[in-house]
């Protein structure tokens, strides 16, 4: 059953279009023809979770499956939140308006370790118990989760979810809805049905496990696998065009998906380890997909997306076919973070557009030892060359990512950050341009599950000092700006990401203390304080601060209990000096454990049995051998570099075979000839004035939502419009007047230059089948060019709205009183100006009209429907529909300022407005 969405989402909740589901491309197959109904929820707010590209692209999937439906929902604002808790509203899906209770299966995605929280939050604004073992009594949805920290480590989470989803998602979950089709026609206990899916590779069932004693996790049954085997799949670019919101997002744009998976082998990085392999998307999919998306949605920029885009050898020469096939358009291209070795004038040629982009690279460190040990593959050379390319072809202000807290790192690695950044600034200047500037963003190491520094921690306490030395290194220097990571959060995301099982009850205690959003700035001193008293509820303070300490716990037992004579077997294995170890040396640095003292060697050797100890994790298949691991990491602190498999010799780490296939790189096609950028037609043949409305879940659109639709409708209706010059061309679209948040309209006008001639019909027409049936068109006429725009002859306004009173009112009151207004030839009133002073207005002598067209009481209260004219100038002389309830106020005797009698001052707290609609927007003649 739908819930009460007119009532729930109106004008005072922050931006209402994040809720109403009817995007455009947004897929509504009817609910009773569906066997199995999907929600796919995003556990952050909108505006984050809309553009997610694997939330896109797995919702268009699941509905292209027969039988099967999916909905989707988002983490709601503070205000929705308190809102549906106050009126006992479930959450609820933003399509069908349906309780998530009603649904058969409900995924999230769970792509960052503290994350846990928002999902238990939306959980519980659902009804829906937050643990499995909960849900057994009821009929619930499934819940599950995937993503990228689902995958690696799903143990401090297993509590909440019936199955994890791992790896990619584009063919395990068709096969997940082909499993519950056949479950619930043939009408499968919950167990059973769970029983089913562990069947299906990829898909693990955590109640059918259970730590060991070792630390492992082991089935508890013998009908489910070992081991859970990471899912792979190819990258399918047509499933990504999809759901154009109303409301400006994070990613607002196409994003088209160029290379999946990324086998550079940076050592810290998680997402390289659990994507292999390398897989080419062929260029003419990649071309099709984006001037179809392009065409379809209307947006003026497009990204390519892949984990390193420089490595996708095609990059150049798609970029520049798409450039050429929309030089028209005003279309931009960006990029995520790219490797700075490849960065070169093609790629440089086909960045940005009218509109030059940011630029992003990731050096990691500040040294070339440094980035040697975690395999970073650059060298100073490559490095300058990709910096002094960017600033030559443009670009002055370029982000750079770093790192501190890597295994092995001394000092004069971190102080080599403040270096490398001087450097390239002293090598990056010439006549006539202006300096380079860099932003820099330095965050902490914090070790990942399945990769070869898993085994590697820093205390918050040499992590706090290493970006103290940074802010001293960095203190003279000009034109750069440093940010750093909070060194709480990463402790935590340590803590949490390789924690095992019984951290469970920790993030449930973390999100009932106030956690959540916790990546959200201005709510991580209150996250981080929930989660330290969790884990101190929990008992578990000591295991928190030993990560703290630079130190895992794992390890912690063992040295313990193992002898000097133990430690000393071990041999010439290194060691990473941390704590009392690194006080006493002054660095990080790795040291052979012949090189300390027996009692060193007992505290701070990393023996091989420490290495090969069962990890929480070690049940998930990633297809990277663990042995391949130690081996890189032992590598690492040789500063030996493994070159890319994808283009050199193969590494050996395991992934390549049956279960997850092989590299895919394509030969790059040839680079097309540049056909010259966009430029902005300003010519002016002709204007043409429409009247339009406003209506329905319509009126939830501010008024910079409304301009963003006309932008791209013009783009999808293929419609000449004509740009304004400047180094930011913009269509030359323009609204005669801002409609407020929440009203409707059937008198809104808009003009449209153009340059060339379109008939007015085929306009109408064009305009018309583009935009959203709430908002219709009435008609279009031709304007003299040279004659005003509509926002410059704009004098009145009429308004239809809808008044309630508090008390009893009666038809004859009413009448009374708009009479009483319309008698009197002064009506003043206090108004405070933006500066914050205060003047007197005739609210009077901008009332033209009023008229009484119905009034009605019933037991709780009165409404009447009053229809006024007023001035509606550009220059400030308005009349608000909230100011006639002022003058009603007035001539009702209901003002509290004595001494200056017929004077409002305070706010009007008898008459309410209930409902908002403009008529018309009258022109001068």
């Amino acid at each position: 059953m739908a819930i009460a969405f007119e009532q729930l989402i109106t004008s005072d909740i922050l931006k209402p279009a994040r809720y109403l589901g009817n995007e455009r491309l947004a897929i509504h197959k009817p609910w009773d023809k569906a066997v199995i109904r999907w929600v796919l929820t995003y556990p952050e707010v909108y505006e984050v979770g809309s553009s997610n590209l694997g939330h896109i692209i797995l919702y268009n999937i699941l509905n292209a499956q027969p039988r099967q439906l999916c909905d989707r929902a988002y983490l709601p604002g503070k205000d929705l939140a308190d809102k549906l808790r106050t009126t006992n509203t479930p959450l609820f899906a933003v399509e069908s308006k349906r309780e998530l209770k009603e649904f058969d299966i409900l995924g999230f995605s769970l792509s960052y370790e503290l994350g846990a929280t928002n999902i238990l939050e939306m959980l519980d604004l659902a009804g829906i118990p937050l643990t499995w073992q909960e849900r057994l009594q009821g009929n619930y949805p499934l819940i599950f989760a995937g993503g990228q920290t689902a995958t690696s480590n799903p143990e401090p989470y297993a509590d909440f979810f019936d199955f994890f989803a791992l790896g990619d998602g584009e063919e395990l979950l068709p096969e997940v809805g082909l499993v519950l089709e056949e479950g619930k026609q043939a009408g499968l206990s919950r167990e059973n049905l769970l029983l089913d899916l562990a069947q299906i590779p990829g898909v693990y069932v955590p109640q059918f496990y259970a730590p060991a004693k070792d630390g492992s996790v082991k089935p508890l049954r013998p009908d489910v696998p070992q081991r859970i085997l990471r899912r792979v799949a190819t990258p399918i670019p047509a499933y990504s065009i999809g759901l154009v919101p109303y409301v400006e997002t994070v990613h607002d744009r196409l994003t088209i998906e160029i290379r999946r998976g990324c086998t550079r082998g940076c050592r810290f990085c998680q997402p390289g380890m659990l994507t292999r392999p390398a897989r080419d998307v062929e260029p003419e999919q990649v071309v099709e997909a984006i001037e179809k998306g392009m065409r379809a949605t209307g947006y003026n920029e497009f990204s390519l997306l892949s984990l390193s885009c420089s490595d996708y050898l095609s990059l150049p020469a798609v970029g520049m076919e798409i450039k050429n096939r929309l030089r028209n358009e005003n279309i931009s291209l960006t990029l995520p973070s790219q490797r700075v070795d490849r960065f070169d004038e093609n790629i440089a040629n086909i960045l940005g557009g009218t509109r030059q982009g940011g630029l992003t690279f990731a050096p990691e460190a500040g040294t070339q030892r440094m980035r040697d040990i975690v395999n970073k593959g650059l060298t100073n050379e490559e490095l300058l060359r990709g910096v002094k390319t960017a600033w030559e072809q443009g670009w002055d202000k370029i982000k750079l990512y770093f790192m501190i807290g890597l295994p092995g790192e001394t000092d004069t690695d971190v102080l080599g950050i403040e270096e490398t950044v001087s450097w390239l600034q002293r090598e990056c200047r010439g006549k006539g341009r202006r300096p380079l500037n860099f932003n820099l963003t330095i965050s902490n190491f914090t070790p990942k599950p399945h990769t070869p520094f898993q085994w590697h921690s820093v205390s918050t306490s040499e992590f706090r000092r290493k970006q103290d030395l940074l802010r001293q290194a960095f203190r003279r220097s000009r034109g750069v700006k440093v940010n750093f990571t909070d060194v709480r959060i990463s402790a935590m995301e340590d803590f949490i990401g390789r924690g095992d099982r019984s951290l469970g009850r920790v993030v449930r205690r973390a999100w009932e203390l106030g956690a959540g959003m916790d990546s959200w700035y201005d709510n991580l001193s209150k996250a981080f304080t929930a989660w330290e008293d969790a884990i101190r509820e929990a008992d578990l303070d000591w295991k928190y601060r030993l990560v703290e300490n630079g130190e895992w716990n794992l390890f912690a037992a063992q040295e313990e209990s193992r002898g000097a004579g133990e430690a000393g077997e071990q041999g010439e294995l290194f060691i990473f000096s941390h704590s009392a170890l690194s006080t006493q040396h002054g660095l990080n640095a790795p040291l052979p454990l012949t090189a300390l003292s027996t009692q060193h060697r007992l505290n701070a050797a990393l023996p091989l049995t420490a290495l090969s100890t069962t990890l929480p994790w070690d049940h998930i298949d990633t297809g990277i051998d663990k042995k391949w691991l130690i081996e890189d990491l032992q590598r690492a602190l040789e500063a030996a570099v493994v070159p890319d498999c994808s283009f050199e010799g193969c590494s050996h780490c395991g992934v390549c075979g049956t279960d997850f296939g092989h590299n895919i790189v394509i030969e790059p096609p040839i680079i097309p000839e540049f056909a010259g950028d966009f430029v902005p037609n300003i010519t002016k043949t002709q204007r043409l004035r429409v009247w339009f409305g406003k209506q329905g879940d319509m009126a939830l659109l501010s008024h910079l939502d409304v301009m963003r639709l006309f932008d791209r409708v013009v783009r999808r209706a293929s419609l000449p419009v004509a740009y304004t010059n400047g180094f930011h061309p913009s269509p030359k679209i323009a609204v005669a007047s801002a409609l407020a948040l929440g009203a409707t309209s059937s008198g809104e006008i808009v003009d449209f230059e153009l340059t060339e001639s379109v008939e007015v019909d085929v306009f109408h027409q064009k305009l018309a089948q583009e935009l959203p049936p709430d908002i219709p068109v009435y008609r279009v006429e031709q304007v003299d060019l040279k004659a005003p725009a509509a926002n410059k002859l704009l004098e009145q306004v009429e308004y239809l709205i809808t008044i309630a009173a508090s008390s009893e009112v009666t038809p004859a009151q009413w009448q009374g009183w708009t009479e009483a207004i319309k008698i009197r030839d002064e009506i003043l009133w206090e108004q405070t100006t933006k500066s914050g002073k205060t003047q007197i207005i005739n609210l009077r002598s901008r009332l033209f009209e009023l008229e009484l067209i119905s009034a009605k009481n019933n037991e709780t209260e009165s409404t009447a429907v009053l229809r006024y004219v007023g001035s509606c100038r550009q220059d400030g002389l308005l009349l608000r529909p909230e100011q006639i309830l002022s003058m009603l106020e007035i001539v009702a005797g209901e003002f509290e300022n004595t001494e200056n009698v017929g004077i409002l001052k305070t706010d009007c707290t008898k008459f309410h407005l209930w409902q908002i609609h403009r008529n018309q927007l009258i022109l001068a003649v």
